[in-house]
């Protein structure tokens, strides 16, 4: 198995803590809602991603694109936390070197609870008719 099917491995089974992905100088540059954070080094980007990846999920959709020295994976992924389901959309581009992640930058749009997925669902449905 390859870096980033590990890496998508432990985002949908939860084990992110335990993924030996990234290498000793990784740089995780991330955009959420309303902020942007740089973490460093292996430890720190487990510890981000064990907050976002805590629930064992599916993809919906995922999609990988090779790029010079690297990946970009798209994905949508579903899970449920305390019994509501959730969604979330991301971009994941990954620089990669000797089989390990060194630049990882990502765009999120957010976690959306069941209640917004149904909004969103809603405001589709009404723009095609």
């Amino acid at each position: 198995m390859n870096t980033v099917d590990r890496f998508l491995d432990a985002v949908t089974s939860a084990t992110i803590p335990s993924a030996d992905v990234w290498a000793a100088d990784a740089v995780l540059d991330a955009t959420v809602p309303n902020w942007r954070m740089t973490v460093r080094g292996p430890d720190a980007i487990r510890a981000e991603f064990a907050r976002w990846y805590a629930d064992k999920g599916e993809f919906e959709q995922v999609d990988r694109l090779p790029i010079p020295g690297g990946t970009i994976v798209r994905f949508l992924l579903t899970w449920t936390e305390h019994g509501i389901p959730h969604a979330t959309h991301e971009a994941h581009f990954l620089q990669l070197t000797d089989d390990r992640i060194v630049a990882h930058q990502v765009w999120c749009g957010g976690r959306w609870a069941a209640d917004l997925l149904a909004e969103m669902e809603q405001a589709q449905m009404a723009s095609t008719t």
